[in-house]
């Protein structure tokens, strides 16, 4: 993790990984990591720091275990173990640096909405008004940038604007769902 507590790369494939195991229960080798594959590829594009972690490296490390098999030569089911299980709780609490519009915390704020409901309703709660708080952190910051930036020629005015429009929307999509917690 980065030093503000944030997600790496490699941890976010690590909470996929683990959150999709937990989530569905065991799964065979060659379907996780063709599901893991397209799910990634879909929200954060082709990304050679997302594909740099392998289901065997998890298995190496403890997180994950062949329940049958051996791994990826014999396409095992795989599991979370407890040590596995104890990850993903601290990765799904780990926190989305901002801004919000990068690849990275796109596909991290996108695992922490698809496994959110695995957590308890207390900590659904303090995960979602995190987010609050960073669009409403980010919205600071486009609003100082857009006083800074009146008599300025060109497109980038516009673009200002519609960038707060999207940080604005995403802030009640997230105090909506908060509400509905």
């Amino acid at each position: 993790m980065y030093r503000d507590n944030s997600l790496m790369p490699k941890e976010a494939v690590r909470l996929a990984v683990l959150g999709t195991l937990i989530q569905g229960g065991p799964t065979r080798y060659a379907d996780l990591a063709g599901s893991l594959r397209h799910f990634l590829d879909r929200i954060a594009g082709p990304s050679l720091d997302l594909m740099g972690t392998s289901l065997e490296m998890l298995r190496y490390e403890g997180l994950i275990e062949a329940l049958d098999g051996t791994g990826m030569e014999d396409n095992a089911l795989l599991g979370p173990t407890a040590a596995g299980r104890a990850e993903f709780d601290t990765l799904i609490r780990a926190n989305v640096r901002a801004p919000s519009s990068d690849g990275l915390n796109k596909l991290v704020i996108a695992l922490k909405l698809r496994f959110l409901h695995l957590l308890d309703g207390e900590s659904q709660k303090d995960q979602i008004d995190h987010l609050v708080s960073l669009c409403e952190t980010e919205l600071a910051r486009l609003g100082d940038l857009k006083k800074a930036s009146i008599g300025t020629d060109g497109h980038f005015a516009d673009w200002l604007d519609h960038d707060i429009a999207q940080t604005q929307e995403r802030l009640a999509w997230y105090q909506d769902l908060l509400a509905r917690l």
